[in-house]
């Protein structure tokens, strides 16, 4: 018997987003399903942090949980890592328990962050506060703020852009070891094309508006099939030659 398509966690179907009055992307008819691990693709402004801030405003409507690690960290340079990961759940802990584990860290939550941080390569780092960090040691940080919300969905803006490609793979694999589904804003093709099964690709038409250029199953694709996604890097590649 052919399998049956699992029904969507949830379908964004809007004639435009973007900010005010400001249209970013236009005509978005996307359906996320339970299980997929998605790469966004797409040249600086093409919409990326927009579509995924669209995503989670859309699950929240429907009381869906999902692990967020945006682009701008928003963590506290003054705290510890251990303080920086720990905000991950105070939205699950009293505002007792929350205010105690400021002063003493209580020994479960400490030996639950500390098991978190090991694979990412921060457990030695956590008493030491944020501002001292380097920034990918910063966004090994803001990656395990989101691990520790302990969601089966993972929403990420460029998490792995401050770390070689190497380090960002295995940042990847452990994201998705953690979470059933997945979409990840990134700027690697190649990360996109070994690590997701489905990619999207935004950019802008001929009418200079933003749309969803590519929706497709990464199985086949090349790096050299997604250039068209980035035209100024294009244009600049042929004046160099020329």
């Amino acid at each position: 018997m052919p399998q049956e398509t699992p029904s969507p966690l949830l379908h964004l179907s809007q004639d435009h987003l973007g900010h005010g009055a400001e249209v970013v992307l236009r005509d978005l008819d996307i359906r996320l399903l339970p299980g997929e691990r998605i790469a966004l693709l797409g040249a600086s402004g093409a919409g990326k942090s927009t579509l995924l801030e669209a995503l989670r405003a859309a699950l929240q409507q429907r009381d869906i949980a999902a692990a967020w690690c945006p682009q701008r960290q928003g963590l506290v340079p003054q705290l510890s890592v251990y303080h920086n990961i720990f905000m991950g759940r105070l939205d699950q802990h009293s505002r007792l328990t929350n205010l105690l584990n400021l002063l003493r860290p209580k020994p479960a939550h400490w030996q639950a962050i500390a098991a978190l941080c090991e694979p990412l390569g921060i457990a030695g780092l956590m008493e030491r506060s944020v501002e001292a960090l380097s920034g990918g040691q910063r966004q090994r940080v803001a990656i395990a703020r989101a691990l520790y919300q302990g969601h089966d969905l993972f929403l990420g803006d460029e998490p792995v852009a401050s770390v070689d490609p190497h380090q960002a793979s295995q940042l990847i694999q452990l994201i998705h070891a953690r979470h059933t589904t997945s979409v990840v804003a990134l700027h690697q093709r190649e990360l996109a094309l070994t690590h997701f099964t489905r990619l999207i690709g935004l950019g802008k038409h001929a009418d200079g508006q933003g749309h969803v250029l590519l929706d497709v199953a990464t199985d086949g694709l090349t790096p050299g099939d997604l250039d068209f996604l980035y035209p100024a890097a294009a244009t600049r590649e042929s004046s160099d030659v020329s």
